[in-house]
């Protein structure tokens, strides 16, 4: 009888099997519907193939591509048919790598003898189709060191055996499928029949190994799916996108722009969007006065001594923009690569008991952050920015309270917004590797589980990712979806026990003995920059009221009515709301297409019946006409809906 090996599944359950069974073998016991969906599996976290033997006891989990990692095995495995499908068309070519990305997949390629300018993209897409259809199954083959030298010899495959160089016997595997053949760790899905829908995105130049003096290869990007409507849904999403684009509507809204004097990745903010800017800002210092936040303001540099005492110098300093030297003396200052270190020293300006904690203290900081050319894409990846900054200083037995207290704030915000759509993680330290981490080991330990229990504490799903923790502590990231379903990191809380330490923070505990604080850091915006970036794709630059530039236009439809129209005009003027007045000799039509133009939420339309009547029509951006009423009428209403984000 064979040896039984037993199994444990993601619910707790358990079941017995024969020893190397394969994971396919498990999960078609479990249900023939999930094997047919399942594509890669993991056996004691680690990822597998469908085919891998189980050798021993464990824990397994199977995945969809509903899920991150069947996603990745999916665009790995297509990766590999555009390969076979290069190399069917273009005979000779030889093979980077070929890596799941975010979205789809891409290959570095040397195209050798042929034009790169005449890749026949369809012919290439077509052919994975082709290729696809037959169903071929990915084969895993454990090979030497050299015959893998030999196999590649052969291909004359320099690329591929620059790759073997820096691999060991007992570590080189080979995938097949059809008659390809690649160097690969996989895994991969069970066969090529799985890919339905096929689109080659985009062209590039790409250095090998990401080296400018290597030779440059093809990259081509691409995305496959189970479904055409898949396919079909994302490339619609992908064209809404550019439509979206914040560097795009940033101009066409007059919202913030960059200048080549002031220099790369440093926005200046134009009055339309700084309203947006200062409004967010406004709201968020409301909602922190209730909440018992002082506010403060730091220089925007900061001696070298004060980065070196954080850590932050030698964590970051050769990567950030360098010392500022003074000609009266040898000191050396450096632009503020963030607000914590200030935020400190605020803190240690005088003594202070139990009794005053937790203090929270709130800034909205400019930080400067040294960023290379290639890695600044607009105002999502900046080299100036400001921060919602703020940091509670506490007891140990207030962290959890705190903690949950800024996720609060956070989801407020979110609501307000419109941010319905969003994921936890708790980012805790790497299990085996803890030296990019300072502090003790002990106090790691009771962060990261103040941490889990707010979460939990408020009813919140999160995934929990080790290694993804910043050096000095654990944290939660909140990942929002927008409305084209990407995701987004907004909102974070760290919880700190080292910064304290390094400053020599303190207060007087209840033996009026001395204690160090906890530092909990927060910023449930970010920054201002990347979140307004965020929020206009988010809703294609059509700002809820209480953030619009412009809130309302007055549209006269010809001069007869102008005085009138001039009268409303300045009665909503005065009730401080931000309008216009369009009395230019145009049609109507004209007018009202300009200011949709500019996403204005109301227009307000005046004839000569609206005169008569003293009343006014009023079109809703996106909704249309919503009738004619008294300007009271329209100040109730207006207030309602400017109200509705503080509840």
């Amino acid at each position: 009888m064979d040896k039984l090996i037993k199994i444990k599944f993601p619910d707790s359950s358990s079941k017995s099997y024969p020893i190397n069974s394969t994971c396919f073998e498990i999960v078609k016991s479990i249900s023939n519907s999930l094997a047919k969906k399942t594509l890669v599996a993991s056996f004691n976290d680690f990822i597998v193939d469908l085919s891998y033997k189980i050798p021993s006891d464990g824990t397994i989990k199977f995945f969809t591509l509903d899920d991150v990692e069947g996603k990745s095995a999916f665009w790995h495995s297509s990766a590999h048919v555009l390969a076979e499908s290069v190399e069917n068309i273009y005979p000779g070519v030889k093979f980077g790598i070929g890596p799941p990305i975010d979205n789809g997949f891409y290959y570095d390629i040397d195209f050798n003898k042929y034009d790169t300018s005449k890749i026949d993209l369809d012919r290439i897409e077509n052919k994975m189709l082709e290729l696809s259809k037959q169903k071929s199954e990915f084969i895993r083959e454990e090979v030497s060191k050299s015959s893998a030298i030999k196999f590649f010899k052969k291909k004359d495959d320099n690329l591929k055996l620059d790759l073997i160089k820096d691999l060991n016997d007992g570590e080189i595997t080979f995938y097949k499928q059809g008659n390809f053949i690649d160097l690969c760790k996989g895994p991969h899905i069970p066969n090529t029949g799985f890919i339905k829908a096929v689109k080659i995105l985009n062209i590039a130049g790409a250095y090998w190994r990401g080296d400018e003096k290597k030779q440059q290869l093809t990259r081509l990007y691409a995305i496959t799916f189970s479904k055409q409507s898949e396919l079909d849904n994302y490339l619609y999403k992908l064209e809404e996108a550019k439509k979206r684009d914040h560097r795009k509507l940033g101009k066409e809204l007059e919202l913030f722009f960059f200048s080549e004097k002031v220099g790369q990745g440093l926005p200046m903010w134009l009055p339309r969007g700084n309203i947006i800017r200062e409004n967010l800002m406004n709201y968020m210092r409301e909602e922190q006065l209730k909440m018992g936040y002082e506010h403060v303001s730091t220089p925007h540099i900061g001696s070298k001594e004060l980065y070196v005492t954080s850590g932050h110098y030698d964590k970051y300093g050769e990567s950030s923009f360098q010392p500022i030297k003074v000609p009266s003396d040898n000191d050396e200052f450096l632009l503020k690569p963030m607000n914590c270190p200030h935020h400190c020293e605020i803190y240690d300006f005088k003594p202070h008991s139990y009794k005053e904690l937790p203090i929270r203290i709130a800034e909205f900081g400019t930080v400067y952050r040294y960023e290379q050319s290639g890695e600044l894409h607009g105002m999502t990846r900046v080299r100036g920015f400001t921060q919602d900054d703020a940091h509670i200083f506490c007891t140990v037995k207030q962290v959890k309270d705190e903690v949950i207290s800024v996720i609060n704030l956070i989801l407020k915000v979110f609501n307000a917004l419109s941010f319905k759509n969003y994921n936890v993680q708790i980012s805790l330290r790497d299990k085996e590797n803890h030296d990019k981490y300072i502090g003790d080991s002990k106090l790691w330990d009771i962060a990261e589980n103040d941490l889990i229990e707010a979460v939990k504490e408020k009813s919140i799903e999160a995934n929990i990712v080790y290694g993804e923790a910043a050096f000095y502590g654990p944290k939660i990231d909140f990942m929002v979806k927008d409305s084209l379903d990407r995701e987004w990191q907004l909102g974070t809380v760290q919880v700190d026990y080292q910064l304290p330490k390094r400053f020599k923070l303190n207060y007087i505990d209840t033996n009026n003995k001395k204690e160090t604080p906890v530092l909990i850091h927060r910023a449930p915006f970010g920054s201002m920059e990347r979140f307004i970036a965020i929020l206009t794709e988010h809703c294609a630059g059509n700002f809820p009221l209480w953030l619009s530039p412009e809130q309302l236009i007055v549209l006269p439809i010809n001069d007869k009515v102008n005085t009138y129209a001039k009268e409303i005009y300045t009665t909503l003027k005065n009730a401080k709301y931000r309008c216009s007045i369009d009395v230019r000799v145009e049609k109507i039509s004209k007018k009202i297409r300009d200011a949709e133009l500019k996403k204005i939420p109301y227009m307000i339309i005046i004839g000569e019946n609206e005169m008569n009547k003293s009343q006014v029509s009023i079109r809703k951006k996106i909704e249309g006409d919503i009738g004619k009423m008294k300007i009271k009428e329209l100040e109730k209403m207006l207030i309602k809906e400017l109200n509705n984000h503080i509840n």
